[in-house]
């Protein structure tokens, strides 16, 4: 199974298993976020990217996995990635370069799928 495959079937089923326990303040919690990522004054995309910058700053792997996902699914290209893995290189500094190939890495495999 390839990263991205992998990392969507757990990401899944750990939501499952979460939102099955009927806790509110979680329930909410995800509400808000994906209520937080819906077109307002800017557009779903813009905040996509500007989540992922925040995730590489905050150097949550899972987030940034999440980002670039739906990033590529809304026809985002692979230069405009790599101009926000840029921002976010410098806003977060060398910290963030093992993220950036991590991010790379999976980006090229959501690339491969598309190829498929």
């Amino acid at each position: 199974m390839n990263k991205v495959d992998e990392f969507n079937e757990y990401r899944q089923k750990m939501n499952d298993r979460i939102m099955a326990q009927d806790n509110k303040v979680l329930k909410r919690f995800f509400s808000l976020d994906n209520q937080t990522y819906s077109d307002g004054a800017l557009d779903v995309k813009t905040k996509e990217l500007l989540g992922l910058v925040a995730s590489m700053v905050l150097r949550c792997d899972d987030c940034i996995a999440y980002h670039l996902g739906t990033a590529h699914k809304l026809g985002v290209t692979t230069d405009q990635i790599f101009e926000v893995f840029s921002i976010a290189n410098l806003v977060g500094g060398s910290i963030c370069i093992p993220h950036t190939r991590r991010a790379v890495e999976y980006w090229d495999d959501l690339e491969k799928q598309v190829e498929k």
